[in-house]
């Protein structure tokens, strides 16, 4: 039987572990696929700050440049004065190849990429790239009653990921320097998937928390934050030319213990759990719990003994600087929806715990 436990929360500063000087002979001119939103948001502070020339490839529908919570406004308008940008849709192919080809970037950085045939455009118009890192996922992996996933696990060629696989697989052919990450549940401050933020909302309002089955479930979560400084310790290392590595928190943690660290976070009370068979539910197209009904978690060791990458927060630390600079400033990405929630909650007979 898993044990979800938490260490104690010590408040500390992000920074990257790496921490370098770049000179001028090394620094790149780096384009991001993406970039405005969560993961490119700390990416591209962190490649800034260590002296590269950044661009950010978007459709120009959101700010290129706006100031983080917690940021001072001297490293905002530092970095507002250096980030670049590149207006356009990478499903225009053409211009993609044309606009790409004129700028001659040295390193790739996809963020966003979902499919084969968006990266292809890139790859003919950067014929002298020295680096392709693309973000992938751990949901690639074929489902295993043998878990941790490690990076030579199987891989299911039918998952709803199956896009990034077959990226991975057109980089490996065309014979470029490419790295592939693979991470698994991704959370953190502006995080536009509910993942805590899903706890948080149950929380603030004092609702019982519905779980599938036993609650027992283990999964894993890696902050933001941890992710960015991976995708930066790749850059350049020869280390990481043509391998996968999969990026999370080193410990798991049950969804009941997820419910609860959340709780502890936020500064909320011991949350009360409801335990639910979804089997006897008929949610019609609502989701009514944020992960997968299952055992899904990765060893992170091998970007820990090739590449020396350790996570720098634990998951309550991490769940904590999320709470802090989002959803306890009053931010979040979706509002609250109880509806699947009710429909649980009175067929338990629980509806009655609702304040």
């Amino acid at each position: 039987m898993f044990k979800s436990y938490f260490l104690q929360y010590k408040k500390k500063e992000w920074r990257s572990r790496r921490a370098l000087c770049v000179s001028a002979s090394s620094a790149k001119k780096i384009l991001i696929m993406g970039g405005t939103r969560f993961i490119g948001i700390f990416l591209s502070r962190l490649l800034v700050k260590e002296g590269h020339q950044v661009t950010l490839f978007t459709r120009g529908k959101a700010p290129i440049a706006s100031q983080l919570p917690g940021e001072s406004e001297a490293d905002f308008k530092d970095f507002e004065s250096k980030i670049l940008h590149l207006k356009g849709d990478r499903m225009d192919f053409e211009f993609v190849k044309s606009s790409l080809s004129a700028e001659g970037f040295d390193v790739v950085y996809d963020i966003n990429g979902r499919e084969a045939n968006e990266v292809e455009p890139i790859l003919d118009a950067l014929p002298k790239l020295e680096q392709y890192i693309y973000c992938s996922s751990a949901g690639v992996y074929l489902k295993t009653d043998y878990l941790p996933h490690f990076e030579s696990d199987a891989v299911d060629p039918k998952s709803r990921h199956k896009g990034k696989l077959e990226t991975e697989s057109l980089l490996k052919s065309r014979g470029v320097n490419w790295t592939s990450i693979r991470p698994v549940y991704i959370y953190g401050p502006l995080n536009y998937n509910p993942v805590e933020e899903w706890f948080f909302h149950r929380l603030k309002a004092g609702r019982p928390i519905p779980i599938p089955n036993s609650g027992l479930q283990v999964t894993q979560l890696g902050h933001v934050k941890d992710l960015a400084t991976a995708f930066l310790r790749v850059l350049g290392n020869e280390k990481a030319r043509e391998e996968v590595f999969n990026i999370s928190g080193e410990k798991y943690v049950t969804f009941d213990g997820l419910a609860r660290a959340c709780a502890k976070a936020g500064g909320f009370p011991e949350p009360e759990i409801i335990h639910y068979n979804p089997k006897e539910f008929d949610f019609g197209k609502k989701k009514a719990f944020p992960f997968r009904d299952q055992h899904f978690f990765a060893s992170v060791e091998k970007a820990n003994s090739v590449l020396g990458i350790v996570p720098e927060f634990d998951l309550l630390e991490g769940l904590t600087d999320s709470y802090n600079l989002d959803f306890g400033r009053g931010t979040f990405r979706k509002a609250a929806d109880f509806s699947t929630d009710d429909i649980i909650l009175e067929k338990s007979g629980s509806l009655s715990l609702v304040a």
